[in-house]
């Protein structure tokens, strides 16, 4: 499926990545899926931390990778689900985990690794992708695949 709308944007620090995130967060609604791919250490996690402060989720629940954990729950404006398919081998251990079921479940769902299992994936989503432009700097750049999803780029605070 060809994405609608694309938007790319450069942040040199890991605060203009948490930045750039809870922008993105703020635009959030119950019932988005938002795929999450980079390379390890690329910045994911900070993405989703900023995009969690956007939801509103307090600062006493501090956002980490659910590397271990597989998913973490969130609660803000409304229910954040953190998954980290990093670990999983298979669609079917995707599946063992409850994956569908949070689709469903009345929040935003974000996946980091979420091109491992890219069947699996809703059609409808927002997919954000993470790469290093050099030491310092990272490239966002962020794809709606659905036309509901093009208030992510509107960035005017």
């Amino acid at each position: 499926m060809q994405s609608l709308v694309t938007q790319r944007c450069l942040t040199v620090q890991a605060e203009e990545t948490r930045a750039l995130g809870a922008r993105l967060g703020r635009r959030a609604r119950v019932g988005d899926i938002v795929a999450c791919r980079g390379a390890l250490g690329a910045g994911k996690t900070t993405f989703v931390q900023g995009f969690a402060e956007g939801l509103e989720v307090g600062s006493e629940n501090y956002v980490r990778s659910p590397t271990f954990a597989l998913v973490h729950a969130y609660h803000g404006r409304t229910p954040l689900y953190h998954f980290d398919f990093y670990r999983l081998s298979s669609c079917t251990e995707v599946q063992d985990i409850g994956f569908e079921e949070y689709l469903d479940a009345g929040g935003v769902v974000i996946i980091e690794w979420a091109d491992k299992f890219p069947t699996i994936l809703p059609a409808v989503r927002l997919e954000v992708f993470i790469r290093m432009a050099d030491p310092a700097g990272r490239w966002l750049q962020w794809m709606a695949y659905e036309a509901s999803y093009s208030r992510y780029f509107l960035l005017a605070d």
